[in-house]
């Protein structure tokens, strides 16, 4: 057996060189102030402390939002809340941006939503009410009227919620300045009727949840028939998409019966870069702009913002861990087979792995998707939008070469139940995903109800397409 002697580390190698230790340890100033010693170093020589630090992440908020002027004064957003650290930090943005104290104040009037995944989650039901309970008890801190919900809702909602709303890029917005000129007129004269203005466009605090929304489990029948759902899907990467796409269904049809026309959501840049290389693997290059911008107007009278998203995660973890910012941490989906994974989870552990031996990894990757742009879509009609994602239509027709693979053919079922009927109707990425989702018996009700209204409207409008009038036919006989 060999053993060390001396200064050489055994077996005839090179002495070993320890780097010395420095003779005084001193702590780095902070690069704005340069009084106070720094207490972050958020990349290479970008060292704040606490004060610089909190004043540069609220600086960040707030140019985002001034930089896209997407929201106009007074008008409804609801902040979507998952407990998680981007939106706690989110959340309190947004109440010290409506805070009297503020010099600037945001104008917008917040509402929360938060919903509940615990069924799918692997949480049992006494997890299910402490996170529920948790959960009210910080958004009933707030003063924001808030609505809590559970994934199960999702299987309740309306076919019409897989249709584009009126409004989007298709009609002229009014101009920003004008609505931020009408809106200080309108408080300057509550404030000569004695109104005071004190809240931006009638915001008042609520003790309570607002539409009656109270913290219960639902019912067992509905949780055992989601729980069929995710079952029948076959890959955890089916599953993590269903569960995004109940997620923003479940969230557009609450926006929509409450009258809110923004929703706000807290993807950080870090999540920003894993969706943007996870969605390119899944075949939805086409929707990058779409799926990872600040604004996501696929809805039409919805609109999707994503101020968080010029945020490392590391910033938002130190936010919350310096000024005491209060998270509930769910479990991610649950998986069965743990050497089964997903796109989504080997994309995060590749993308986080680079970050740690190159730290500018993420950056890269969420400035690249910053120079994509939104192609515009040629029409608006329902015919011409997928059925899950909502998306415009990548497709000219099934001919393609790219997209024979994805054509299910089936020797069994019939007419709007069976897998052929809903081809048509979904994008490249979405007909992958819909091959491992299952039966289509097992789909939520209102996907079934709307695919078989949209083959409905396509097999009239086939019947009676040679009694129509094309576009060029009509401009010769117009005067």
């Amino acid at each position: 057996m060999c053993e060390a002697s001396g200064r050489c580390g055994g077996c005839g190698e090179a002495p070993v060189r320890r780097r010395a230790a420095p003779a005084c340890s001193r702590p780095r100033p902070c690069v704005k102030c340069g009084d106070g010693p720094a207490a972050v170093v958020i990349r290479i020589g970008d060292a704040f402390c606490r004060a610089c630090f909190r004043e540069y992440f609220v600086h960040k908020f707030r140019a985002m939002l001034g930089k896209n002027r997407v929201i106009f004064p007074g008008e409804k957003v609801l902040l979507a809340l998952s407990g998680g650290m981007a939106s706690s930090a989110m959340l309190r943005q947004v109440q010290e941006g409506l805070s009297r104290e503020t010099a600037k104040r945001l104008r917008f009037v917040p509402g929360l939503i938060y919903i509940d995944e615990g069924a799918v989650c692997g949480q049992s039901l006494v997890q299910r009410e402490q996170t529920l309970t948790r959960m009210e008890a910080l958004l009933q801190e707030t003063g924001f009227p808030y609505y809590l919900a559970s994934l199960e809702q999702a299987l309740e909602l309306p076919g019409s919620i897989l249709r584009r709303g009126p409004g989007g890029d298709s009609e002229p917005s009014p101009s920003y300045k004008a609505a931020v000129e009408g809106f200080i007129q309108q408080q300057r004269q509550e404030e000569a009727n004695g109104d005071g203005g004190t809240s931006p466009a009638g915001l008042g605090t609520q003790d309570g949840p607002a539409g009656g929304s109270h913290a219960h489990l639902p019912a067992a029948a509905r949780t055992e028939e989601l729980l069929r759902l995710f079952d029948a899907a076959e890959t955890l990467t089916a599953k993590e998409e269903l569960l995004q796409m109940l997620r923003s269904h479940l969230l557009l049809h609450t926006a929509r019966t409450q009258g809110y026309t923004k929703v706000m959501t807290g993807e950080s840049c870090t999540r920003v870069a894993i969706k943007l290389l996870t969605n390119l693997a899944l075949g939805r290059g086409a929707f990058l702009a779409v799926d990872t911008g600040f604004v996501d107007s696929r809805h039409g009278d919805v609109t999707v913002v994503r101020p968080m998203r010029d945020y490392m995660a590391k910033e938002i973890a130190f936010y919350n861990h310096f000024f005491g910012v209060p998270t509930v941490i769910t479990p991610p989906l649950h998986a069965k087979r743990r050497e089964k994974t997903s796109i989504h989870r080997l994309m995060e552990n590749f993308l986080l792995g680079l970050q740690v031996d190159f730290p500018s990894t993420i950056s890269t990757v969420y400035r690249t998707g910053e120079k994509l742009s939104v192609a515009p879509a040629e029409s608006n009609g329902e015919l011409q939008r997928c059925l899950l994602c909502l998306c415009a239509l990548d497709i000219a027709g099934e001919e393609e070469l790219a997209l024979e693979p994805t054509l299910v053919k089936e020797d069994t079922g019939n007419g709007a139940e069976s897998r052929a009927a809903f081809i048509p109707l979904l994008c490249y990425s979405c007909r992958l995903t819909f091959k491992e989702m299952g039966p289509p018996a097992t789909l939520p009700p209102y996907v079934r109800t709307e695919a078989q209204h949209r083959n409905c409207r396509a097999l009239m409008k086939q019947q009676i397409q040679e009694f129509l009038l094309e576009d060029d036919e009509e401009e010769p006989g117009g005067s």
